[in-house]
């Protein structure tokens, strides 16, 4: 399994029950970048403390509601219209890119942030998605959380 994050993320993502865990939980609200790093930091066994989430909730706030949140709310609010549009459709995928490139940016800011905390202490999975993932969905946290454990095996 990768190391860097982004590599992380991509190859969890694809990971079965993955995707539409992340989907239902971000339909509820969460953001799930926030949410697929804290998978990562659980899964090299970072300590989840409060002031590490504090953190993390701060440094992906204003990105995701700046940056992340329009362009998927363009990219949505254009699915319709695109279906019988082919410039539309176009454009809509080329958002659909920003968007992509948008998230990876959250993500390497992200890793930044936790360079220098502790790994390979205690493996907090469950600790990590309930304080980045809120308390939406159990079952679609739960899938991410086993997800995650079965990459130990």
């Amino acid at each position: 399994m990768p190391v860097d994050l982004w590599s992380f993320t991509l190859d969890f993502y694809a990971r079965p029950g993955v995707e539409p865990a992340c989907l239902q939980l971000q339909a509820q609200g969460a953001d799930v970048c926030v949410a697929l790093f804290g998978v990562w930091l659980g899964w090299r066994a970072v300590p989840c403390t409060d002031a590490r989430v504090a953190a993390i909730v701060q440094a992906a706030g204003a990105w995701q509601a700046q940056v992340v949140g329009p362009l998927r709310a363009l990219r949505t609010q254009w699915r319709q219209a695109a279906a019988g549009d082919s410039a539309l459709a176009t454009l809509r995928e080329q958002v659909k890119a920003l968007e992509l490139q948008a998230e990876r940016t959250l993500l390497e800011r992200l890793q930044g942030l936790a360079r220098d905390w502790p790994q390979g202490q205690v493996q907090d999975m469950q600790g990590w998605l309930d304080a980045l993932a809120g308390r939406q969905d159990r079952a679609a946290r739960q899938v991410l959380c086993d997800a995650a454990l079965t990459l130990r095996a």
